[in-house]
């Protein structure tokens, strides 16, 4: 087989990864967004310092949002499913759109690093007011357990101005 070919089936594989993953968010199948996650994933989105400048360390600067397992993520769908946080009561409406994915050059049949654009478009149904988050992602993927899981996850939220809530899956 030629790289070439390897190439377009692991950018295949990956991108559907990736529309998964938003598909999963857009239809609040928690468990499913889970379970696309390694228990040791690392889920990174860093804030601006300024106009052209995102920290860069999570443990001494200010982070959008920052877990270090699977274990944060799943805390956090417990808040989303529990009804118990104001903000979240109801879940707003979401679409992913995720595009112009990119495959790094280092990519392995075992592992691969995606990068792609995307927009989760809001509908906040409490005040019937929408908003669209945009950003760059980076994904790395790796074979576990016979199927692509995500390792790591950085979201860089271009549009860094949050109208009422970010979460999870908004992004």
């Amino acid at each position: 087989m030629s790289n070439t070919v390897d190439r377009q089936t692991l950018l295949a594989a990956g991108t559907e990864v990736l529309a998964r993953e938003g598909m999963y968010l857009d239809e609040q199948r928690w468990d499913d967004w889970l379970a696309l996650y390694c228990e040791d994933c690392e889920f990174w989105a860093p804030a601006w310092k300024n106009n052209t400048e995102m920290t860069a360390d999570f443990n001494r600067e200010v982070s959008i949002f920052y877990f270090k397992s699977r274990a944060g993520l799943e805390d956090r769908v417990w808040r989303i499913r529990s009804g118990e946080a104001p903000s979240l009561n109801p879940v707003p409406r979401t679409t992913h759109v995720i595009g112009n994915s990119v495959l790094d050059e280092e990519a392995r049949p075992d592992a691969m690093t995606l990068h792609s654009a995307w927009t989760c478009h809001v509908y906040f149904l409490r005040n019937k007011t929408q908003h669209v988050f945009f950003g760059r992602q980076t994904h790395l993927l790796v074979v576990n357990s016979g199927s692509w899981h995500i390792k790591r996850k950085k979201i860089v939220l271009m549009n860094d101005y949050v109208p009422a809530m970010i979460d999870v899956f908004c992004v």
